[in-house]
């Protein structure tokens, strides 16, 4: 008998949940501020689902900084999933691929860290099973830049520092990066504005009035990302022109396009061939498709884009989407 599995994906900022047969839910929970209540924000995005036989979690907020080690972070996000789990049968994935129990990845606590990445080129992968191929997937906060073969990931790194490295990881995403890290001597080095004031006024996001994750706590509207960014250069809206502002936010953009694309290039340089395919996926597959639009190396590549598989609700929590295809495949043999 088949049974129910449901993914999960443990960020910083975000909790990600999908349902194998059904639906997948983002839910922004401050991880790095608030850890006392990671619990009880669980508990909410669990019960949002019906209860499944098996949980699939993989994870990224043992990075925050509200935990004194990798090590202890990935502990405690286990330890607050096995309080609210109703099901004993819990699957942790690693990064050397495939699934440990609780137990196991408590014990080697860093082969579990940061490796949501892994399963999504294991699962994507699949769209490209013939030859190289490439697949880009930019979140909130960070890009994977991950190479494949006949299907396989085949990454250079593993651990978040030698993907760095290798320019596979990019830390620099849709919503989170701050302004300062794109901006340069062009504008305040201070925490003023995120990549998502940029890309709202420029209306490659949606406004939202109940989102006040952002730099002033103010609402994320175009009004109020117009004066987070009039910050940047030192001025408001009455001592900026809007001009001025929509200049920055196109700015930025171009330099984030610009330093995805030239790492994009670096990881194809390395591949043993030329890109038969190029998957796209996440929450900021727009800025996905501007960064390897302008590579002459994927010209004629074709675009296989997750969302149009999945929808974009799965594409953006395409994560634990995947641990929850790997899980049922491993464990139920669902194919």
């Amino acid at each position: 008998m088949q049974q129910s599995v449901l993914g999960l994906d443990v960020g910083g900022a975000n909790l990600k949940a999908a349902w194998l047969s059904g639906p997948a839910l983002l839910q922004p929970f401050a991880l790095w501020k608030q850890p006392e209540f990671l619990a009880n924000a669980l508990r909410g995005l669990l019960g949002a689902f019906p209860r499944a036989d098996r949980l699939a979690v993989t994870m990224t907020g043992e990075l925050c900084d509200c935990f004194p080690s990798k090590r202890h972070g990935v502990r405690y996000i286990l330890s607050a999933i096995q309080r609210v789990a109703e099901t004993n049968a819990i699957h942790i994935w690693q990064n050397s691929g495939g699934f440990v129990d609780l137990a196991t990845a408590c014990a080697v606590p860093l082969q579990v860290a940061s490796a949501n990445w892994l399963a999504l080129a294991t699962f994507a992968g699949r769209r490209a099973p013939l030859g190289a191929a490439l697949l880009l997937d930019v979140g909130s906060t960070t890009c994977d830049i991950i190479p494949l073969l006949d299907g396989r990931p085949t990454p250079t790194g593993r651990t978040d520092p030698e993907r760095l490295r290798c320019r596979e990881l990019v830390y620099t995403g849709i919503q989170r990066t701050p302004v300062c890290a794109l901006v340069g001597a062009d504008g305040a080095a201070e925490f003023f504005a995120t990549t998502e004031d940029v890309y709202v006024l420029l209306g490659d996001l949606p406004e939202n009035e109940t989102h006040r994750a952002t730099a002033d706590g103010q609402p994320m509207t175009r009004l109020h990302a117009e004066r987070r960014l009039a910050r940047v250069l030192c001025a408001d809206l009455e001592t900026s022109t809007r001009e001025e502002r929509l200049g920055l936010a196109s700015l930025v953009a171009e330099r984030q396009t610009r330093l995805l694309r030239d790492s994009v290039g670096t990881v194809l340089r390395r591949m043993s061939g030329p890109a038969a395919a190029v998957i796209l996926s996440g929450s900021g597959e727009f800025l996905a498709r501007k960064a390897v639009a302008g590579l002459s190396e994927l010209a004629h590549c074709p675009i296989l884009a997750l969302s149009y598989e999945l929808g974009t609700e799965r594409s953006a929590c395409a994560c634990a989407y995947s641990v929850a295809v790997l899980a049922a495949e491993e464990f139920d043999g669902v194919r």
